[in-house]
């Protein structure tokens, strides 16, 4: 990636609305907030008119201390080892409560499980609340594990080096808590008029799913987030080798993760006479033949839409099979190509099985009696786990071999709408903000909080305000994440300007 530095002149910044009665000090201070030190690259710092769409009159100053301020905040949270198991998300809850209360702002620390708990507050728009327009800004305090040996820094130390904060969770999803802090933040201190109530949630456990989750938040505390509308991770803003931005993807919908366990039982015995039913030969032979297995492709309407604006942005050979992805004559083709082109693509269009854990056997000379294995299954919306594990049966073809569904798997939820208000301002914005590139709908591979808000009718979207390539994408749930600080002020800006946006009476 290209980066520069130098002055940015930019529409976007700490929210004020300029009416007569807001102070000079408070004008003061936003005109003099400062200015970006380190830039992406002219591509990605420039705001030109966005391919015809009109700008719109600015609710928001200048955001470059608000994002230095962010940037802050973001080294601290990675520097709270969240990892989970087991969490502790208790100690991130109580640090941003920290921050809020630096600003008048009161929190509600909300106790899921000894050490875990979530982090609510709330800007109101009225005395009387109105859950049907409320917006819930979503991110989640909890981070997956880390092998440290394969880290060049520590992984919760914070670093700062070579124009990136290194750590677990700097992407995956601390720098989204801080940049919904930022944008929480400038509604009060803008003294902005708000139309709707706007509502800061840290969750605990989306990584795991467990009883810390969203869903135990939205079991006990429903009537303390209740929204019509919520932002929350899962989309991407892409920028290609070059350091320019290709496309932002919102997500609207997402893969649904179940878990199954392959369980194999048989004669226990000397590893000196080997036996036919050995637990451990059977496993192998099921998971290498599961491993093989491509199920049938099923182009949802949010992936062919992907499809068909991505379609332009890519080379001629690859653009070609985009565009008949669907057909009868070379559809097949098409999606056999894109499938082996990017693992994501493939994951879209079908769904996928992905064996994560073996386990067998206690010692070297000894043949055990049991063995077993996990497979990561991520379905598309609207099928089911019965009928692919039907499938799977069928294919492994071996009685000794027993499928066994977890019951706490994800379910199907609805498809945020692509008619709205809110997801045509958020398409609006982010071309504007980033000079015009297309916005496209996007379903997640992964699993969010989103979907379980999605099933309690919230219009959910999912951001990743943040330019990032895809060397640092590939590090989030892998070694040596980071974040590139030149893409820190960006999503500030964006976040702000979205939430300042709808949120704000003009």
């Amino acid at each position: 990636m290209e980066f520069t530095c130098g002055k940015t002149h930019s529409q976007l910044g700490g929210v004020y609305v300029l009416r007569r009665h807001i102070s000079f000090s408070i004008l003061s201070l936003l005109f003099l907030s400062g200015f970006f030190t380190c830039n992406l690259n002219a591509q990605v710092s420039q705001k030109p008119l966005a391919l015809g769409i009109p700008q719109t009159p600015s609710l928001v100053g200048d955001t470059s201390a608000l994002a230095r301020e962010a940037q802050g905040w973001l080294v601290e949270l990675v520097k709270i080892n969240t990892t989970n198991p087991p969490g502790n998300e208790q100690l991130a809850a109580k640090y941003i409560a920290g921050v809020l209360a630096k600003e008048g702002i009161a929190a509600d620390i909300l106790d899921l499980a000894p050490g875990r708990s979530a982090v609510v507050a709330r800007l109101r728009s009225s005395a009387v609340a109105d859950p049907s327009k409320a917006l819930l800004l979503v991110a989640h305090m909890d981070v997956v594990g880390v092998d440290r040996s394969k880290w060049s820094v520590d992984p919760f130390g914070g670093v700062v080096k070579d124009g990136y904060l290194w750590g677990r969770g700097s992407i995956d999803d601390k720098s989204m808590l801080a940049a919904n802090l930022a944008a929480f933040i400038a509604l009060k201190r803008g003294g902005v008029h708000l139309n709707r109530d706007v509502i800061f949630l840290g969750t605990a456990d989306e990584e795991q799913f467990g009883d810390a989750s969203i869903k135990m938040v939205i079991a006990k505390y429903w009537d303390k987030i209740a929204a019509g509308y919520a932002l929350n991770e899962g989309g991407k803003a892409v920028l290609g080798k070059d350091g320019k931005m290709q496309y932002v993807a919102v997500q609207v919908s997402e893969k649904v993760s179940v878990n199954v366990t392959l369980t194999v039982t048989g004669k226990g015995g000397h590893a000196s006479t080997p036996t036919k039913d050995n637990p451990v030969v059977h496993l192998a032979a099921a998971v290498d033949k599961i491993g093989s297995y491509n199920t049938p492709v099923h182009l949802t309407s949010v992936v062919r839409r992907y499809f068909e604006a991505l379609a332009p942005l890519e080379d001629e050979e690859t653009s070609k099979w985009m565009r008949v992805i669907d057909t009868s004559d070379r559809g097949e083709h098409a999606q056999r190509f894109l499938a082996e082109t990017n693992p994501m693509w493939n994951s879209m269009m079908r769904d996928t099985i992905a064996p994560t854990i073996l386990q067998a056997g206690f010692r070297g000379n000894v043949i055990p009696s049991e063995a077993h294995a996990v497979l990561n299954i991520r379905l598309l919306p609207g099928d089911t786990i019965d009928v692919l594990v039907n499938e799977l049966k069928k294919l492994v073809n071996d009685p000794q071999v027993h499928f066994e569904i977890a019951p706490e798997g994800g379910l199907a939820a609805p498809n945020s709408s692509l008619e709205n208000n809110f997801f045509s301002l958020i398409t609006r914005v982010c071309a504007q903000e980033f000079g015009g590139v297309p916005v496209i709908p996007f379903m997640s591979t992964g699993a969010t909080d989103s979907a379980q808000l999605r099933l309690h009718n919230v219009q959910a979207y999912g951001l990743r305000p943040f330019p990032i390539n895809e060397t640092d994408d590939a590090r989030v749930h892998g070694d040596e994440e980071r974040l590139p600080l030149a893409s820190l002020p960006k999503g500030v800006d964006l976040m702000v300007r979205i939430v300042a946006e709808f949120s704000a009476s003009r």
